[in-house]
Order: structure tokens, then sequence, then C-alpha cells
């Protein structure tokens, strides 16, 4: 949802200043980020296919007109949203407009709210646009964490960042993150992204393994790596064995937890010298209720790969829907997601949203006190700093804050 939810810039291109000024106030009053140009020559240098955002232009302007506009954008970027604007509002221009392909069609003097309308209809649009861009690019990449770490939020970008440095180490890696966050694929994701990522794989659980068990699998993933789930119930003679193969240097160890292992070497459940050998390398999996943005990302992924195991064509995913789906705090995390996207493609999709007697105003509200939270969340509670990040005014950023009763100093570590 970061592209839909954080998209909001507008190229206005009108050449009467006054109409520019004031079609420009009414944008920034509906929370929009107008850019605003008095010719396609003022206005051509921002139109590319990296936009960010939609584009308003007024048809008749002197010279290269608003068809000349809409011809240029759609062959910078044939799927860019561009909406005109007319006095004359004829039937025939309107059609000649719409069949050139642009976006929308709107006669001037315009009614505010159906000019917000059409823009934020834009808005997501391009913003699906570009997030399916993004994700198709890093399907294409060679590098698996880009592949295979999805989510557009600064934190998936992070994840992904700490992933790769973990994986040029070349120590022992313990994974964290609450239950459901996916730590085996994030493990497998650091073997295939190291020098070893040719070499085997092997997973296991912790719980009950003994010294036997571990030494067919360390000789199993030589030159490789191991992944040990849940690393504290691994019983206390198989963690010494285990330190004894590591010091060996015969494979690499990913471990993975839920529990604070802190606590489990003060209980004296956990070897403090397998602690210390992973603590040098931690990487940790934020929550789903941290990164809110990435929910429209991961179940559209997951309704995908759903369909193709079903044999059945994927189901349109509505943008209200994702609202509901990105007002939850999926307290079980990427699984219970996907879990979701697999009934949703089966034609059992939950009430999502209804079943709390929530509409789409209520819901789209809660989506955007989840943002604001994780925005503050992001830069330690400082609220300038986090307005700069969803690219709000500061005055429009602490009204949003008092509304939904946030206060900024609860988010500072």
């Amino acid at each position: 949802m970061s592209e839909e939810a954080g998209l909001r810039r507008v190229l206005l291109v009108d050449d009467d200043a006054a109409v520019r000024e004031a079609l420009g106030q009414t944008l920034e009053l509906a929370d929009f980020d107008p850019l605003t140009a008095g010719s396609f020559v003022e206005a051509k240098d921002h139109i590319g296919p990296g936009f960010a955002g939609v584009i308003v232009s007024d048809i008749r302007m002197p010279g290269r007109d608003g068809f000349h506009l809409l011809d240029y954008a759609r062959g910078q970027d044939p799927e860019l949203p561009v909406i005109l604007l007319t006095g004359e509002g004829d039937i025939p221009m309107a059609v000649r407009a719409m069949s050139a392909g642009a976006f929308d069609f709107l006669e001037k003097p315009c009614d505010p709210k159906d000019l917000r309308a059409v823009i934020s209809r834009a808005l997501v649009t391009r913003g699906l646009v570009l997030e399916n861009r993004a994700l198709k690019a890093q399907l294409e990449s060679g590098d698996p964490a880009a592949r295979l770490i999805f989510g557009v939020s600064e934190q998936a970008n992070a994840l992904r960042a700490r992933v790769r440095s973990a994986a040029r180490a070349g120590t022992d890696v313990l994974v964290t993150g609450a239950p459901g966050t996916g730590i085996p694929k994030v493990a497998e994701v650091i073997h295939l992204s190291s020098a070893r990522g040719k070499g085997p794989f092997e997973k296991r659980a912790a719980a009950g393994l003994d010294r036997a068990g571990l030494f067919e699998l360390a000789e199993a993933c030589e030159g490789g790596a191991l992944f040990l789930d849940e690393i504290g119930a691994l019983p206390l003679d198989t963690q010494v064995a285990l330190v004894d193969a590591l010091e060996r240097g015969d494979m690499r160890l990913i471990a993975g937890s839920v529990q604070d292992l802190a606590a489990a070497v003060e209980a004296g459940t956990l070897s403090a010298e397998l602690y210390y050998r992973l603590e040098v390398c931690q990487v940790r999996i934020p929550a789903l209720r941290e990164r809110p943005e990435d929910i429209p990302v991961l179940f559209r992924h997951y309704v995908a790969q759903a369909a193709e195991q079903a044999g059945i064509a994927a189901p349109e995913v509505g943008a209200d829907h994702l609202a509901a789906l990105m007002a939850q705090d999926w307290p079980g995390n990427a699984r219970s997601l996907m879990s979701a996207a697999m009934r949703f493609v089966l034609g059992m999709p939950e009430e999502v949203g209804e079943a709390q007697g929530l509409g789409l105003a209520e819901q789209m509200a809660q989506v955007e006190r989840s943002l604001l939270i994780a925005a503050l969340g992001r830069q330690n509670g400082r609220a300038s700093e986090a307005a700069k990040a969803l690219k709000l005014p500061r005055k429009t950023f602490y009204d949003k804050l008092a509304r939904y009763g946030i206060r900024p100093e609860d988010y500072r570590r």
C-alpha cells in the first residue's frame, strides 16, 4: 500500500495563472502535493516513466495544448494517468480525450469533490502500476533478497539490506521475529545470498535433536548451512556438540527464534557460548503491524501464489478489501495473511472489516492511523521527521495525530 497511501503528487498544467493557483490551493487543502506549470514546455521535464503521481492539464493552452501533452505523456509512459480539463464542455472533445487515452475528462469550473475523487482514483491506479513494476524488477533481479523478500516499506528495505549484510559476513546468524513472520524463509534467503549459497541447506526443528542427529546433519550440510528453528529448544548436550562442530568450521549455523534467548541463557536452558556466537550477527523480521503498507503487496503475492496452486485464475483484489486488511493487526503475521489469501482465492473470504461493523471510511481511518504510528516508530517518535517521510505538511500531520489521539512521545525508544 506504500504507493497507494503515499502517492500525492499532482502535476497541474494550466496557462491561466489565477485558475492554476486556485486549483493548486484546492489540491493542497485535500492533502495532495501539487506541482504547477503554466505550459507544456514547463511541464514536460517532470514527465517520465518514473513520475510518482498523475497529471491534470487544461486542454485549451497556447502553443502545445493538452492533447499534445497527453500524447507526450503516453509516449513517455502509457500507464501514466492524465486527466484533461476544458471550459468548452463539448461532447466531441470529451470523446477525443478519452479515445486518445486520457484517464478522465472534467469540465471547468470543476466541482472540488469531483476533482478530488478522480485524482484519488488516478493516484491509486498509478500506485498499483509503480508497485507492480517494482515487484517485477525484484523478481527479475539476480539478488535473492530482492526476489524473495516482498515489501515496499522502509522496514522491508532495511530487512533486505540486513539480510545481504548477514550473508556477506559469513558468521553464524540469529534470525528473530514474532510468530508467523517467516523466519525459515529469511534464513534460506541469507544462505542463498552468501558465498555458500550453492552448497546444501538443511532445515530442522531444534527441539528433540540429539547428538547423533546433529552429526548426521553436520555431514549433510558440509560446505553449506544448517538452519535450526527455535534454537532455544535444543537439548543442552546437543548444544555442546553444536558449538564443537561450529568451531571446526564444517558448516554455517543460521538459527531462528521467536523467544528471548538472553532470558534463556539467564535461566540456564541455553548455552552462553552458543548464544554469544549467534549474538554477533542478528536479523530481526518486523511484524506486519509495524509495516502496514506492505500488506497489499504481500496479500496480492499470496493470492497469485494460491491461485496458481489451485489451478484457477487469481480473483481481483479491491481497494476496499485491501484497506480492511491494512486496518487489522495480524498477530499471526505473514502466515495468517497467507491463509486469508488462500480463503479469498477459494471464494471463502472473511467479512473483513464488515464483521466488525466498520464501513469503508472507518476502515480507511484505521489504515491512516496505522501508517502514522508506523512512521513515528521508524523516526523514533520525531514528529517532524515522520511528517517529512509521509510527505505531509507539519500542520496536517499534527492535526491527524490529534484526531487519532496519537502522542509522538509514546513511540520513542
